[in-house]
């Protein structure tokens, strides 16, 4: 007989069930949501913290990576309030509706309610939580252990709902800050519902400060109803010794669509992982990630797209550039699911190494269950182009701006994806300032 070896509970994943016995009775929720947290950490303790071993985390081994668990954060204060008030910088003057999350609670007080569209419903997910309204777990995700541990302690978030033909003007802008001196950790859980027909625009930021070796732990439902359509932009700009978590599910009706940007610049350990289903006839979904990476930063994209309706189409493009000693994955995933026919799929992972040490693991698979497809994959990994560097040289253009201005050009590709130009015109302030750093 064989028996499975586990080895021995970590100092975190030790910590992580003292903190849960001690805060699971105060967590959001009547009985049964609190039997689904007590399943869910469950599921977690069960396995611990993912490493190596576990496919779906090869290159992420978080028994390594996270030393120990951190105590929630507390509810803001007035001096967090004011730090929140400054937040999602990155977006100002774009004319966005802000709705603040602080240390993982929602402050209306700091956000932008005022005047919603008729059809367009914002609430804070503990009241949710509070009225029993808001079933907790992430299907797609399935065991994810990160998933299991969101459920548990997930306590805050914004919830909003876009009625069926409603076009929303005004992009909504999702900030989460951390303010904490101390480190601590947040749970969010959010979600989104746009009707049939209805449009939206989403921008999602997350920052905190240098100094604090914070945790967040973050996820997203979304459902793009029947002719939808939403437009996600999301900047992981956490502190430099954060570690930055998030779940995206995304389910996409029939005739909808669904667009993703994520740009991740900032956090210690960072893990974006996308689950998307296209669970209708003719859902189109894109998604384009780009990296900027340094020092010894870790940024781990990890996605899997099913097609499980006929005539579905994806795209897929991840672009990261890799200094020093930093190390970018990408992990992609397309599944076609039986009766799924005609669906159309490609899949694109290219690192840009600019150091010797920088390192770049890229992973896409393709699982086909039925014989009408279009499906491909690839991926490149390489250094800058001395021909082209030497060419911007020979033109009077120092070494350093031709590197810039090769890397730009590497980037923008995706950031040309968002369809909105002031949005574009943010995100490529940000890698102008990313690229100023390297200076």
């Amino acid at each position: 007989m064989n028996a499975e070896i586990r080895p021995a509970s970590t100092a975190a994943e030790i910590g992580l069930a003292d903190l849960f016995a001690s805060v699971r009775e105060s967590l959001p929720g009547g009985r049964d949501t609190g039997v689904i947290r007590s399943d869910a950490f469950d599921r977690f303790a069960a396995h611990g913290l993912p490493h190596s071993r576990i496919e779906a985390w090869k290159y992420t081994d978080l028994r390594r990576l996270v030393r120990d668990a951190k105590p929630l954060a507390q509810r803001p204060d007035a001096h967090a309030r004011s730090l929140g008030r400054e937040a999602g910088a990155v977006f100002a003057g774009v004319g966005l509706r802000r709705l603040v999350i602080v240390d993982g609670a929602f402050a209306p007080e700091l956000s932008d309610l005022a005047g919603l569209e008729t059809g367009v419903v914002i609430r804070a997910t503990i009241e949710a939580l509070g009225a029993g309204e808001l079933p907790l777990p992430l299907d797609m995700a399935g065991s994810d252990p990160a998933a299991e541990l969101n459920t548990a302690f997930a306590a805050d978030g914004v919830l909003i709902a876009v009625a069926p033909g409603v076009v929303v003007e005004r992009p909504i802008h999702l900030v989460f800050v951390t303010t904490g001196g101390a480190p601590a950790a947040t749970f969010t859980r959010s979600r989104v519902e746009v009707g049939s027909g209805a449009v939206l625009t989403l921008v999602e930021t997350y920052e905190g400060p240098d100094q604090s070796d914070y945790q967040v732990n973050a996820a997203l439902q979304v459902d793009v109803a029947d002719g939808a359509c939403l437009d996600r932009v999301k900047i992981t700009g956490e502190g430099a010794a954060a570690l930055h978590i998030a779940t995206l599910e995304a389910s996409i009706g029939a005739s909808a669509t669904y667009r993703d940007f994520g740009l991740t610049t900032g956090g210690a350990v960072v893990r974006n992982q996308l689950f998307l289903k296209l669970a209708g006839e003719g859902a189109i979904a894109n998604v384009h990630q780009a990296s900027l990476l340094s020092g010894r930063q870790h940024a781990d994209t990890t996605l899997v797209a099913e097609h499980a309706a006929v005539g579905s189409q994806s795209r897929e493009v991840f672009k990261a550039v890799v200094d020093e000693e930093a190390r970018a994955v990408f992990q992609g995933k397309i599944t076609v699911q039986p009766g799924a026919q005609q669906t159309d799929a490609r899949m694109m992972a290219r690192a840009l190494l600019l150091s010797d040490e920088a390192v770049a693991n890229c992973k896409p698979e393709l699982e086909i269950f039925a014989d009408d497809v279009q499906c491909g994959h690839g991926t490149t990994t390489g250094a800058l182009d001395d021909k082209l560097k030497f060419y911007l040289m020979a033109r009077g253009i120092p070494a350093k701006e031709a590197e810039a201005l090769l890397i730009q050009a590497f980037v923008g590709e995706v950031i040309d994806a968002v369809a909105r130009e002031d949005l574009r015109d943010a995100l490529s302030r940000t890698m102008l300032a990313w690229l100023k750093g390297r200076e």
